[in-house]
């Protein structure tokens, strides 16, 4: 790449993939809805999660039952709360699979997203009367709106985009989501203390709405795509099992790698994220001086992000296609382990955190969505969304506990065994290419 090639070049190459490619500008525009209505309530949940006030986390009955038993439920919020996303994942896999199994693009797409926007309107309610448990109920939803919308958008752009406009176009796309998770904690915490909680769930439902309106005019693209490739129509029923997804992770060799390499991914950050968070309490014991490394660290990931979508990510996957991207974050995850296990403080945690959380968004994830480009319309909608949901909740899940163990060994164990992960984590995306270099270059649905 050019080195002279500046913020200037990029938005002219940027204007140009606009005039080249129509859906690309609804495509934008859909992601940074979809983003900015998830950042905007992303700070609700945190601050639900991290709330002393259990009342106002969990449901009374549940306070009581694990009162009974002598266990204070604050002392194991997040456990609880990833337990449960868990289990809430498995029982919707296969109500998603009946879904995109019965009825043709152009009825469940709408639907997923007016499902999310009718249980916004709920949560309006539930935040605006202060409902015991309300905490709960809102971390599982949103934890499972981002997931699942993110899936489905992510599946629909491999049914609009061949593999060779992904590589050209995924960066792109990838930085209206970063620009929607800029936009979403500033419109937060610029009008929370104006208009109150009850009311972000407005603001975002509004973002929802305008996301149905992208995928209705992409859905043109979409379905002349098809016709021209004479591929599998998304305009009838996808028929199948509802539980193909979970089956096809099982039995395909490419997808179950693809799982491997996000349940080590999901690792990584879990293991991070939560030891960051005692590292935090020890040299951060005021709320305040937390509250800016936070801040700091969220600044600094969105525009690393930002920056590498715009300048590097397309040049990078046109030009030498999806294995920089995904080998590179690994690379530099285990750099990131190997000098955290021997100094963990805060600062080169910070900037671990920003390295690995920066990668997945800008070049880890939009070059493994790529590769459902070349796959069927079953493996995108149903494995995809298996891998992103069920898989990705049961590894979060299982490091998360993990954790808990290690933590009692300090810093260096936790580390020392997130070093370990992140060499899986490398390895599965290398296994990965292999797989995925037995793909034709476009292979028909």
């Amino acid at each position: 790449m050019n080195a002279s090639a500046g913020t200037p070049h990029a938005l002219e190459r940027f204007r140009a993939a606009l005039r080249e490619s129509p859906p690309l500008f609804w495509s934008f525009l859909y992601f940074f809805c979809l983003l900015s209505g998830y950042y905007v309530l992303r700070p609700v949940r945190e601050a639900m999660g991290a709330s002393a006030d259990v009342q106002a986390i969990f449901p009374p009955a549940m306070i009581e039952f694990f009162a009974a038993r002598g266990m204070a439920l604050k002392d194991f919020t997040l456990q609880v709360l990833f337990t449960c996303t868990f289990i809430i994942m498995l029982l919707l896999q296969p109500a998603y699979g009946w879904l995109v199994s019965r009825y043709p693009r152009r009825v469940f797409l709408p639907a997923v997203y007016g499902f999310f926007i009718a249980t916004l309107l709920v949560f309006y309610v539930l935040f605006d009367s202060g409902v015991p448990g309300r905490g709960m109920a809102f971390f599982l939803w949103i934890t499972v709106f981002n997931l699942f919308a993110v899936a489905v958008f992510w599946s629909f752009m491999a049914d609009v985009y061949s593999n060779a406009e992904a590589r050209r176009y995924y960066g792109y796309i990838g930085a209206a989501g970063t620009i929607g998770a800029i936009l979403g904690p500033i419109l937060t915490r610029t009008f929370v203390e104006r208009i109150g909680i009850a009311n972000l769930m407005l603001v975002s439902a509004g973002f929802l709405f305008a996301c149905i309106v992208c995928l209705l005019r992409l859905r043109l693209w979409a379905v002349a795509r098809e016709q021209e490739r004479r591929t599998a129509s998304g305009e009838v029923p996808m028929g199948g099992e509802i539980l193909a997804g979970l089956k096809l992770v099982a039995r395909e060799p490419l997808l179950r790698w693809m799982a491997v390499l996000v349940v080590m991914g999901v690792g990584v950050g879990t293991l991070l994220y939560n030891e960051q968070a005692a590292i935090v309490r020890k040299f951060y014991p005021d709320a305040q001086a937390a509250t800016a490394y936070y801040a700091s660290i969220d600044l600094a990931v969105n525009a690393l992000t930002l920056t590498v979508q715009l300048l590097v990510t397309r040049w990078l996957m046109s030009r030498f296609g999806i294995a920089p991207a995904l080998l590179i974050p690994g690379a530099a995850i285990i750099l990131g382990y190997a000098v955290l296990s021997a100094s963990p403080l805060p600062m080169i945690v910070a900037i671990v955190q920003v390295v690995t959380r920066s990668s997945e968004f800008c070049l880890a994830k939009p070059a493994r969505e790529t590769i459902y480009t070349r796959v069927g319309r079953e493996w995108r909608y149903k494995a995809g969304a298996a891998i992103d949901t069920v898989v990705y909740r049961g590894g979060d899940l299982s490091f998360v506990w993990l954790h808990k163990l290690l933590s009692a060994f300090g810093s260096n164990v936790v580390f020392g065994a997130g070093l370990l992960i992140a060499a899986g984590m490398t390895f599965g995306a290398w296994r990965l290419l292999r797989e995925e270099s037995k793909l034709p270059s476009e292979r028909a649905a």
